[in-house]
């Protein structure tokens, strides 16, 4: 994102809570077109032209910060910010699909399974000459793993979804779109025909993924126990609705209308609490005829209802962990990548409390509106692993883009995943 520093000021903020772009989270300089250092020490723009005099003021404060910066470098080796927000090999999900897939805490042999597709989808990206032998020997590792272990995958799935297992397998490994499939395109070198059976094949793991985790992998931590928890998976539908009577167009074609729908997935997998704690707001109708507000690369809506939430810390996966840390950011500049990215067009993600950047508001959420532009060249947001994300808009992406302040939430739905809900038997004491 943008960094905070940049970020235009959103107008009529509500003080309690801040989320990137917005009022409280944004230092608004009178000007932007000239680059700026934000608090991170890295670059970001913005923009209306400044004055002479202010161009050159500018210019005498970047060549201050150069010099500063040239000290620095001299005292310390090597600066945390050489790692991964400058690193063009950073390889995040880049969808909401990928990263939910990514997410699903399943059979270790599925999981390599799907690593060693994923690793085509990277390879199917490059322009010129695509390393078809890579990409053969991918899928005939993947056949190997699933045939030899048909047993540990299926052993894996509860008793009542075993048969819908049992038929997921032999799509995958049979059917079309499945891996025979995809070695005949790699053998015909056709890459737009593979990469739509990459697609269905990726899709069939991520459904046989979903009937091996029941629940959650972990345990929580005995004082967050009284939160409202998500133990797997939702679906939250939106519908919005212009608040000037204007209409929203469908990129697909097709009539416009004056309200569209967004269907976004939550995760409790990754952010049980955060989920769980959102998904008791959505049943409680507090988004219902919320006014969205729009900031740079955010569209913030708050409960304006009365009704409250916990005040949930923050809570963040680290790839390669098996449980959420909480009331802890994840360091970027280090290498710490989150299991859910924030760095992906329609994140939707709970805004700081205003108490603390430990915690997450009890009710303000936002849709992040990534844009590589306003990125580190590893194309990750400034702000990633600083919020809790947890989940990714599914469909209705393009609706996104055409939402403007003022328009409202008509009405927020929970379609599915209620029965992964557990709600706590008393209000918690907040830390």
């Amino acid at each position: 994102m943008a960094s905070r520093v940049a970020a235009m000021a959103l107008a009529g903020a509500r003080p309690m809570a801040h989320a990137p772009g917005s009022a409280a989270n944004t230092k608004s300089p009178e000007w932007r077109t000239q680059p700026i250092l934000n608090r991170r020490g890295l670059i970001a723009r913005a923009s209306h032209r400044p004055s002479c005099a202010a161009e050159e003021g500018v210019i005498q404060w970047l060549r201050s910060a150069a010099a500063a910066l040239a000290i620095a470098a001299q005292i310390s080796v090597s600066l945390p910010a050489d790692a991964v927000l400058y690193s063009p090999d950073t390889k995040i999900p880049r969808t909401g699909e990928l990263a939910l897939r990514k997410a699903i805490p399943a059979n270790p042999n599925m999981k390599i399974i799907q690593e060693s597709l994923e690793d085509i989808s990277y390879l199917l990206r490059i322009p010129q000459r695509k390393p078809y032998g890579t990409m053969e020997g991918d899928v005939k590792k993947a056949m190997k793993i699933a045939m030899d272990s048909k047993e540990s995958i299926l052993g894996s799935i509860p008793a009542e979804h075993k048969e819908e297992g049992a038929k997921l397998y032999t799509s995958l490994l049979e059917e079309k779109g499945g891996l025979q499939t995809l070695l005949k395109y790699i053998k015909e070198n056709d890459p737009d025909k593979l990469s739509i059976a990459l697609a269905s094949s990726l899709d069939t793991i991520g459904k046989l993924e979903l009937l091996q985790a029941p629940g959650l992998s972990f345990l929580l931590p005995q004082q967050y126990l009284e939160y409202p928890r998500l133990t797997g998976r939702g679906v939250v539908e939106f519908t919005v609705e212009k608040g000037d009577g204007s209409t929203f167009f469908p990129t697909g074609g097709g009539e416009p209308k004056s309200v569209a729908t967004i269907q976004v997935v939550i995760d409790g997998y990754s952010a049980p609490l955060t989920a769980g704690n959102f998904a008791k707001l959505v049943l409680d109708e507090a988004y219902d005829g919320v006014t969205l507000k729009c900031a740079s690369q955010a569209i913030i809506a708050d409960n304006e209802t009365g009704k409250k939430g916990y005040t949930v810390p923050l809570e963040v996966m680290p790839a390669g962990q098996f449980e959420p840390l909480y009331r802890t950011p994840l360091s970027i500049q280090d290498g710490e990548l989150p299991v859910l990215p924030m760095s992906v067009y329609g994140a939707i993600a709970m805004a700081h409390s205003a108490d603390s950047d430990e915690y997450s508001s009890p009710t303000q959420f936002f849709f992040y509106l990534y844009d590589k532009r306003n990125s580190g060249l590893g194309g990750i947001s400034f702000d990633e692993g600083q919020f809790s994300v947890f989940g990714y808009t599914t469909d209705g992406r393009d609706v996104l883009s055409q939402i403007k302040t003022g328009d409202k939430i008509r009405s927020a739905k929970l379609v599915q995943g209620r029965e992964r809900l557990v709600l706590p038997s008393a209000v918690p004491e907040e830390s």
